[in-house]
């Protein structure tokens, strides 16, 4: 039985970039264990952005900023999507001079500054001994700075993007590829009442992942993802055949948020970009949409396929986490616990070919994950190979072989 009359040390929990169903699991996960462990925890709120807002002295209110975390409070929240420490994407390394909180702003004067120095004084503060970060390549690559100002960190993977070096698998990828198949089987009907083209925007910056794995599961008859810059006329000559041989008469695409017409690139809301440097993504949709349209009757016999045009958007991340999201998260954050009782830091708990492990956290910033077009994407057919399936692991092209 653990020793819970001593306090062992205290970790600190932190979720950053967006929220995903999954979450909560995980850091009910890292939790409960660490009580039974004899720690104390600490949830840091709004992810970097917390760990940067708090104010060192024992009078000032830092309610918003961490919450001492008990049984009763993960147990609840860990039956719900999002994240119940709310998140941000702030980068500590890299805060304007708008966004240096106020108690600091005559210390941090210039247009981009560095409060990597207040963040280790923080968590000083809080008797951190370890901090459990969980998030994407972004919010982890804080956590491998941290790691290298010796900080010890255990990170978590999450990311619907599953693009996450060093791992078949991130927390929220399951429940994406579930909502986007759910989503696409609803809004069949309009299209196939109208006979149109149907379109579907989804999430993926650089990785198709999320875009892939539904049409392999039958959800679209094409997809189109940042990897390989696509010809949209081919694409509408693919979604005329598909339509014809559809005794519904409508054929389907899935259009990760990243992918590039051939000859262009990236289509953005406008020019803002977030902490980590990334333009606000979107419209792809859109343009694929009205670019089939025009060009239906050429493949058509001079008549025009009107389309349904649907951005997925955040109705793939809301609700509750689906059962791989409830179950990997667990794993997860009892895989970091299993780390730091062992007095392990610096490592990225990891899913690859159905075994959970763990690998150096620096893997995060050393290379990028994304799909391998020549095994997995046909790029005349616009969709998947369905072949070589033996021996592959679960999400088949989500395999990291070397991590």
């Amino acid at each position: 039985m653990a020793n819970i009359n001593k306090i062992k040390g205290t970790i600190g929990i932190l979720t950053g970039g967006g929220d995903v169903p999954g979450l909560n699991p995980a850091i009910r996960g890292v939790t409960i264990r660490a009580l039974r462990e004899g720690y104390r925890v600490i949830g840091i709120r709004r992810g970097w952005g917390g760990a940067i807002d708090i104010i060192r002295n024992k009078d000032a209110d830092n309610n918003e900023n961490y919450r001492e975390l008990s049984e009763d409070v993960v147990n609840r929240a860990a039956r719900t999507g999002g994240t119940f420490l709310h998140t941000s994407r702030t980068n500590p390394s890299r805060v304007s001079k708008n966004d240096v909180p106020e108690h600091l702003r005559e210390k941090y004067k210039s247009d981009s500054n560095d409060l990597t120095p207040e963040v280790l004084k923080n968590l000083d503060y809080l008797g951190i001994d370890t901090l459990v970060p969980i998030g994407g390549d972004d919010t982890l690559s804080y956590g491998v700075r941290l790691h290298q100002e010796g900080f010890n960190v255990v990170a978590i993977p999450k990311t619907m993007d599953n693009d996450v070096p060093g791992t078949d698998y991130c927390i929220g990828f399951s429940t994406c590829v579930s909502r986007t198949i759910q989503l696409a089987n609803s809004l069949r009907t309009p299209a196939g009442s109208h006979e149109r083209f149907l379109v579907m925007e989804v999430f993926g910056r650089y990785a198709g992942f999320t875009a892939m794995l539904p049409t392999m599961a039958g959800a679209a008859d094409r997809c189109v993802i940042p990897e390989h810059k696509f010809d949209v006329e081919h694409l509408t000559e693919l979604m005329v055949y598909d339509r014809a041989r559809n005794p519904s008469r409508y054929s389907m695409v899935l259009i990760s948020e990243g992918a590039m017409f051939e000859g262009g690139e990236m289509i953005y809301e406008d020019s803002t970009t977030d902490a980590y440097g990334h333009k606000k993504l979107g419209g792809i949709g859109d343009l694929v949409s009205d670019k089939l349209k025009e060009l239906s009757p050429k493949y058509n016999n001079g008549r025009q396929i009107n389309t349904v045009n649907q951005k997925l958007g955040y109705m793939v991340r809301g609700g509750d986490p689906d059962a791989i999201d409830s179950i990997a998260p667990m794993a997860y954050g009892n895989l970091a616990l299993d780390l730091i009782l062992q007095g392990v830091s610096g490592r990225l708990v990891v899913l690859n070919n159905g075994r959970y492990g763990n690998v150096p956290i620096d893997i995060v910033t050393s290379r990028s994950k994304v799909i391998d077009v020549d095994k997995h994407y046909n790029t005349d057919r616009l969709r998947p190979f369905y072949k070589s399936f033996e021996n592959q692991p679960l999400f088949i092209m989500a395999s990291q072989a070397d991590p």
